[in-house]
């Protein structure tokens, strides 16, 4: 009643008053409060209420501006008197005194504390707050408490934490919507309404008339101060000024809001009162102010890009409905999906990004806009101005803190919220605007995660005000400024857009705020439930989705290093796991009944609709583009999740809910293409592209993002494959790879898509891919409890981990409802039962180390996954510490002494709906492979390295694990078109195709191949050679091969597959894929040239195990059938799950398998045994008999065979020598030619640790060693006596060189040029003894100009630096070890390790007489120092830093400065001492290293080269032939050579020449 005889007192137009109150009433205003009081409690209080607004009208004038009121300020600042403020503070006091209606304003407030009947506490906190969380008492996950409550509930035993707060918040206690009852604090609990007293009628009259006024008197303040400038952005100084001056005025309401529920109560009806504010801001009448401030008000309104439906007429809008919104909502979803409506323009970024380029973005066109959501806005309220002003300010913190003050008073919490909604789309607009949006966006989630943490008010505000619509279409129109054309797959034809990553949007997380509400709402069931059922949102949001479908797009450099690595990438995947991810986790929450299935449905029914329009709109068939990858596939992850979900929890039958054919074949490529790249980038091949590509490639599996993009699309992949032909999936994936070319029994093969360099490392990359692929089983049927055991021993066996560490290393679901959280009791349960804890210990130094958790013995023992620990690691040196890990363990315990391969790990069972994924193991192509892989590992091929051994072992025992029991594939025939397959294997079973015998294989071969030249032997037809083979053939291998296996083409294969799929009703089944996509295969005029040769294989699977186990061994014949001597392990088999060992113990284990699941495997093995043994068994030994066999008879036998193996190995040596080097038969060259390859000797290949790329050093481009130059007088201090020295402790007690090596020589040359000239002394003498030149390397190396790039950088760099980069000092890049210099690699190749342990046996003579013939041949160096090739100008730089590094004196003993025989002994030093260091590492003799050698490397070859290139600028008298005087050999006249006895003990002159032809020498072999 009080409330509307002041709105009707205050209605109408007022005369013009005053600015300030009269003299009289300012003198007392308690008491004319108090009069007012006593008028206003009268029956008839019309005359009281216009007293009051009179006065109010004087107190509170509007009719002053805020600009003159600053103005005001600045002059009283500047020259005194009260000015304005004095006034604001003056109406501020007039306020309080009316308010207490004449009494103390303390008081007041006391009293009106007494009658608070909040049981919330609401206490509301900034950024950096110290809070509390409780995830047992919380309900909804962003709940907190501050301090005071937490610590008065009892958490007793509960998960919490403490935490600093980022944005802000408020405290939940008493909120049992958002925590549960129990963890309430003793002063909020529940209160009885009969506990609280009534509040007086008479204590709070005086604020339902005074606060009214006072709130719109700040409103017109807010409206009077913001001025709009041109560019529609306010001038930060200006908006702060304002809020300054304000500040009084709002901590004003914020001290109301403390006052309790009673003051609450009456703010929210003031504020939420319409009829108070239309009264108020009609702007009609006299008042030229008002009418002023709603004018203002309007152009704010206008400016924002709003409308104010004064006349809805005019606008066309009418008021909408619930089902309105929804499809308003539907059918602007159905446009955003392609280019078809859409406006592209040249815009750039508003910040002056460089990140568009010449990019076009594009818009969204504007007919599709819902104008009630984003540009309409009316306000009916102060509450909803005062919000609106507050947006417009940017989120002042003191306008924040009393708007959420008064959120304890539950019906302004619905108001508020309400009024928030309403406003979303102009809080979205302001803050893509704002300078400040990080501060902004803080503020914006300190108010929204009040708002909708709370399920009851999220649900009824969706219902009412359609939050669920308005916010996913906020967040479209939000990201509609940075769309640009995609350029994936068909970059001219494309309609796709997505969002570009280096927009000020996407860099800066300005989305952050709006998604985090998103999230937040979904966390609610009810809402999740009303989003799911709604299809129209679900279209709208996969249009959303698709927005990021393909975004930071990647293309390879082929050429150039990329000028500028970007690193849109950071963007680019918190935008996929914020805005895609996290609410995909929030609706997968509430899937997770079988009564949900029909949302899964849904969501799935619409991904693949939004996929099908992706692919039309990227033009995509069956090929992605090469050397283009992109790391985010958000729709593929939905579907994926969806399908998984469905599967796991609701009981959906999986068929149910996937495409056709052609569309699982879509869907598998481009998440395959993401797994081929990250084996590309881990090989190297995109060094081009930066350090950002490895970057993107290490957060696509790290711990924060796995669970959202890696393990999602292996899940797809392993889906695709279980329901695609084996056959076409197992190409798929080594053409992706492309290991095509590799694929071959040939010795050798010419790739037209991969350099050799990277072929090894991409096949290890394919067939890991394979094993992870088949072994994983994350969502193949493994529990959550499972889930959570297998990722924490995965991340344990890396390194040991501290608790804190461990937790963030566990991939978490990013909504913590929807999955495994750490620091649940599962998780301690779990860790407690895995790892053992190591406490903290104390360091020397007094430091402490950090109590850390390693895994238990046992865990080693039975649970190590090398598969997990692969899939898991970030960086790759992780798994070879897990694998050191492992072995070191095994050593310790005794399992295994040697170097194990990672263990063979029995699976988990397969979910019934994924037994298909089984097939790829039983398919006709995978054993090609398999066996190709084998032949070429026996036959020592190139390329093929141990764990690409390891890997095929792996997948053969896994096809052995999951074979059929019956062997049904024996005779069976088989059906469909003749394929190259079924000239290879009958059947599709591993278990009988591994004993199938392949005779001849035809293969496509370079001209210059070996296998050419010998196809003599293969010239016959396959009639022929089956008939041949036959005749040879025991009656127990019936089942071999009868005609030679064709050519193996994966990609024709392949092909074929796709064409039957998608044209399976079609008479053209069996035509060729397209031909623009197979082009890119073999591309006219690029492929090599090739001829058709038939190789003799007459192996299989089984007898190239058995041979590769006498390899593995080192022993013939070292494979035994175990069941010979024990027929009981064929009975009985102990096959543990899980097996130690390497590749011997793999082997034997796959032979024992396939011998278990076939008899007729088991034959065969036996029968290969008697072929590879002697005809005549072993005699069998007893169980008794074994152990009473002495084990010195059995020590002796060993020795007699190793010796006789020995014997024979020699033999075959020396037979092989005498063919090889008998030259004199030239009969004996063409089968030398046919069966021998010449060695090739490859030109050495350099690393560049600055740039990354590899390649061999050359003339104009040359690569260096980093080395150390360094003085050094270590062997100066070498002494003739033996004696050992002893420390002087007195001053007359020293330590005289007279006998030292440096001393000695120093006497010897004073000596001679005292009695000789200058020239032949130095000829005769050797320095280097003291200040000699030692050059000592880290072994890496970089190319010269990126060198130069380096240092000038270093030069740059304003930090502080331990070294002088002015004279050459630096760290190397890659292991950061000190050096001075860099040595030029000599192009060609490098056979310096050969040199170090040549065998000859030749004699003194023959060697001496080498090496003078040596003496006489001219240089074989490619450089003079005439030409001017890069190459020569830093050999020459590097001399110039050799002689820099030691004082003259060590390298100038002439008499005359300068002279070059000086030079001459010089470099001779340097060669000496290096070589006389280089003796002292290796233990005295430099073919056999000593223990220091494995921490040195050599810089031995490098240095002679540089040397011998400046030897050149000397010459030696032919005439003096001091190496001939040295040796004293003479010829005589019948041309033998006569050694004749030294005359003297030392020639000194001879000994430079020792050294002269030493480098003469080194540098004829090196060269």
């Amino acid at each position: 009643m009080a409330a509307a005889a002041a709105a009707a007192a205050v209605g109408g137009p007022q005369p013009p008053q005053p600015e300030l109150p009269a003299p009289g009433l300012a003198v007392d205003k308690a008491a004319t409060a108090a009069h007012l009081k006593a008028a206003l409690s009268r029956p008839d209080n019309r005359a009281g209420a216009e007293e009051l607004q009179a006065l109010l009208e004087r107190v509170l004038s509007a009719e002053r501006p805020l600009t003159a009121a600053a103005d005001g300020e600045e002059a009283a600042a500047a020259g005194g008197g009260g000015g304005p403020g004095a006034a604001e503070e003056e109406a501020l006091e007039w306020c309080k005194c009316l308010l207490a209606g004449g009494g103390g304003y303390e008081e007041f407030c006391a009293a009106v504390r007494a009658y608070d009947p909040a049981a919330l506490c609401g206490l509301v906190w900034t950024a950096n707050f110290v809070a509390y969380r409780c995830r047992t008492c919380g309900i909804s996950p962003c709940m907190s408490l501050c301090a005071e409550c937490f610590h008065q509930g009892d958490h007793t035993g509960h998960d919490f934490n403490m935490f600093r707060s980022q944005a802000g918040g408020a405290c939940d206690c008493g909120d049992s919507n958002v925590m549960r009852e129990s963890g309430f604090c003793k002063r909020h609990q529940i209160k009885s309404s009969s506990n609280i007293p009534c509040v007086p009628k008479d204590l709070l009259m005086m604020s339902e008339f005074v606060l009214p006024r006072f709130i719109f008197c700040l409103i017109q303040y807010l409206r009077e101060g913001y001025n709009e400038p041109a560019a529609d952005v306010p001038s930060e100084k200006d908006l702060n000024k304002v809020l300054q001056l304000l500040e009084p005025q709002i901590s004003f309401l914020e001290d109301l809001t403390k006052m309790g529920g009673a003051m609450r109560s009456v703010l929210t009806q003031v504020l939420t009162n319409q009829q108070n504010y239309k009264d108020l801001t009609s702007g009609l009448g006299e008042n030229a102010c008002a009418k002023k401030s709603h004018e203002k008000y309007l152009i704010a309104l206008k400016s924002s890009g709003l409308t104010y439906p004064e006349d809805k007429l005019v606008y066309g809008i009418q008021e909408q409905s619930a089902g309105t919104s929804t499809l308003a909502v539907q059918g602007f979803a159905g446009a955003t999906g392609t280019l078809g409506q859409l406006d592209s323009s040249d815009e750039e970024d508003q910040d002056g990004s460089q990140g568009l380029g010449k990019r076009k973005r594009v818009k969204l066109s504007s007919s599709t806009k819902d104008q009630s959501i984003m540009d309409v806005l009316k306000h009916k309220s102060f509450l909803e101005e005062l919000l609106f002003w507050t947006i417009k300010y940017e989120f002042p913190q003191k306008m924040v803190t009393f708007l959420l003050n008064m959120l304890p008073d539950q019906e302004y919490k619905v108001a508020f919220t309400k009024t928030f909604v309403q406003h979303y789309a102009f809080i979205m607009k302001t803050l893509k605007k704002s300078h400040e949006s990080d501060t902004m966006s803080n503020r914006i989630v300190h108010i929204s995660v009040q708002l909708f943490s709370n399920e009851e008010l999220a649900r009824q505000v969706t219902e009412e005000c359609q939050l669920l619509d308005i916010m996913v279409t906020v967040l479209l129109y939000m990201m509609e400024s940075c769309l640009i054309k995609s350029e994936l797959q068909d970059e001219e034809n494309s309609l796709h857009v997505v969002v570009n990553c280096g927009e000020a949007l996407l860099k800066n997380n300005t989305y952050w705020p709006l998604v985090s509400d998103f999230i937040n709402i979904l966390s609610h069931q009810s809402v999740a439930k009303r989003f799911l059922e709604d299809h129209g949102l679900l279209v709208t949001w996969m249009n959303f989705v698709s927005f990021f479908q393909g975004m930071n797009l990647n293309k390879r450099e082929l050429n150039e290093h990329v000028e500028f690595e970007s690193q849109t990438y950071y963007a680019a995947f918190a935008a996929e796991l914020e805005a895609c991810a996290q609410p995909m986790w929030g609706l997968l929450s509430h899937c997770k009944v079988r009564e949900t299935q029909e949302y899964t449905r849904n969501v799935v029914r619409y991904c693949l609709e939004a996929l099908q329009d992706w692919f039309d709109a990227i033009n995509f068939v069956d090929e992605p583009a090469p050397n283009q990858v992109t790391f985010h596939l958000p729709l593929h992850r939905y579907y994926a999740m969806f399908l998984s979900k469905a599967v796991k929890c609701q009981e959906l039958d999986l068929d149910s809910v996937l495409p056709d054919q052609e569309m699982l074949m879509k869907l598998m490529i481009h998440p395959l293409q993401i797994q081929a790249s990250l084996a590309e980038i881990h090989s190297n091949m995109w060094v081009r592209n930066g350090l950002q590509i490895k970057g993107q490639a290490m957060t696509y599996v790290q711990s924060h993002f796995c669970n959202s993009m890696i393990d999602p699309d292996i899940y797809l992949l392993q889906v695709c494959a279980s329901r695609l032909d084996p056959d076409y999936f197992i190409s798929s994936v080594f053409e992706r790879f492309k290991v095509v070319d590799l694929l071959t029994m040939a010795s050798q093969h010419q790739n037209t898509v991969l350099d050799a360099e990277h072929e090894r490392s991409m096949l290890e990359g394919a067939l890991t891919f394979l094993v992870i692929l088949l072994s994983l089983r994350l969502h193949l049927g493994m529990s959550d409890d499972e889930i959570l055991r297998a990722e924490m021993v995965a991340q344990l066996c890396m390194n040991d981990r501290t608790h804190s560490s461990l937790l963030d290393l566990i991939p978490e679901n990013p909504n913590p409802k929807s999955g495994i959280i750490p620091g649940s009791y599962s998780f301690e349960s779990v860790l407690s039962a895995v790892a053992d804890f190591k406490a903290p210990v104390f360091e020397p130094g007094g430091s402490m180390q950090q109590g850390m958790y390693t895994p238990k013995a046992e865990v080693w023992d039975q649970e190590f996954d090398p598969v997990m620990v692969i899939l898991r690691t970030v960086y790759r040196r992780d798994v070879q510490s897990a694998m050191d890990r492992y072995t070191a363990f095994l050593k310790q315990s005794g399992k295994f002494p040697g170097n194990p391969w990672p263990p063979y790990k029995k699976r988990t069972p397969l979910h019934p709906s994924y037994k298909g994924l089984m097939r790829l193991l039983h398919c006709k192509t995978l054993h090609i492979v398999l066996f190709t892989l084998l032949y070429k590992i026996l036959m020592d091929h190139q390329n093929l390295s141990e764990h690409v051994l390891c890997m095929v072992l792996y997948l053969i025992e896994l096809g052995l694990e999951n074979s059929a029991e019956e062997e049904s594939d024996e005779e069976a025939s088989v059906c469909g078109p003749e394929r190259c397959h079924d000239s290879w294997f009958p059947g599709s079973n591993l278990v009988s195709n591994m004993r199938h015998f392949i005779n001849y294989v035809r293969v496509r071969v370079p001209e210059t191949a070996p296998e050419v030249k010998r196809d003599s032997l293969a010239s016959t037809s396959s009639d022929s050679l089956s008939s041949l083979q036959s005749s040879r053939r025991p009656k127990v291998l019936q089942r071999e091969n009868s005609g030679t296996a064709q050519v193996f083409s994966l990609v024709a294969e392949r092909r074929k597959k796709f064409q039957e799929i998608i044209n399976r009703s079609s008479s053209e089944a069996n035509q060729v894929v397209r031909p623009k996509t197979s082009s890119k295969w073999s591309a006219p005029g690029s492929a090599p040239q090739l001829t058709t040769a038939i190789l003799e294989i007459k192996e299989s699977i089984l007898s190239l195990l058995i041979k590769l186990h006498h390899k593995l061994s080192g022993k013939q014949n070292s494979y035994y059938p175990p069941w010979l001597d024990d027929i009981e392990i064929l009975i009985q088999p102990e096959i543990p799950k899980y097996n130690h060992g390497d590749g011997i113990t793999a082997v034997e284990r796959i032979l024992l398998k396939a011998a278990l699941q076939s008899r007729m495997n088991k034959r065969i093995i036996e029968e290969i045994c008697r072929k590879v043994t002697p005809p005549v068994p072993p005699k069998k030994i007893t169980a008794a008999e074994k152990k009473t066999l002495d084990k010195e008879e059995r020590r002796q036998k060993a020795r007699e065979r190793q010796q006789k193996l020995l014997a024979e190995f020699a033999s075959r040596q020396k037979s092989f020598m005498e063919t090889a080097m008998d030259v004199d038969s030239p009969e004996n060259d063409i089968p030398m030619e046919i069966t021998t390859a010449e060695p090739q000797v490859s030109e050495v290949v350099y690393d560049c640790v600055i740039c990354g790329q590899s390649g061999p050093s050359s003339e104009d481009r040359p690569t260096g060693l980093v080395v150390l130059l360094q003085a050094s007088s270590v062997l100066g201090q070498c002494r003739d006596n033996i004696d050992p020295k002893k420390l002087p402790i007195t001053e007359e007690e020293q330590i005289y060189p007279w006998d030292t090596c440096a001393a000695v020589h120093d006497v010897r040359l004073s000596l001679l040029q005292r009695y000789f000239k200058d020239s032949s002394c130095l000829l005769a003498v050797s320095i280097g003894w003291e200040g000699g030149v030692y050059v000592q390397t880290c072994g890496h190396t970089l190319h010269i100009d990126c060198h130069k790039s380096y240092m000038e950088s270093l030069r740059n760099d304003q930090v502080l630096q331990g070294f002088s980069v002015d004279k050459g000092e630096f760290t190397c890049p890659l292991c950061r070890q000190f050096a001075n210099s860099v040595l030029p690699c000599f192009p060609g190749s490098n056979v310096e390790s050969n040199l170090w342990q040549r065998p000859t046996n030749k004699s003194i003579q023959d060697l001496i007489k080498e090496v003078e013939e040596l003496q006489g041949r001219p240089g074989a160096f490619p450089v003079s120092i005439s030409s001017e090739t890069n190459l020569s100008k830093e050999m020459e730089s590097v001399m110039k830093d050799i002689k820099n590094t030691t004082q003259k004196k060590y390298r100038d003993y002439s008499k005359t400065p300068g002279s070059p025989d000086n030079d001459f002994l010089f470099m001779y030093s340097v060669a000496r001492t290096n070589l006389e260091l280089e003796l002292i590492h290796r233990g005295g003799n430099l073919c056999s290293g000593g223990a220091s050698t494995a921490g040195k490397r050599s810089c031995l070859n490098q240095l002679f080269h540089v040397l011998a290139l400046h030897m050149r600028l000397y010459s030696i008298d032919s005439e003096f032939n001091p190496w001939r005087k040295l040796t004293q050999l003479v010829e005589e006249e019948n041309s033998q050579l006569v050694r004749i006895p030294l005359k003297l003990l030392l020639y000194f002159e001879m000994i430079q020449a020792v050294f002269d032809n030493i480098l003469t020498f080194w540098h004829s072999k090196l060269t």
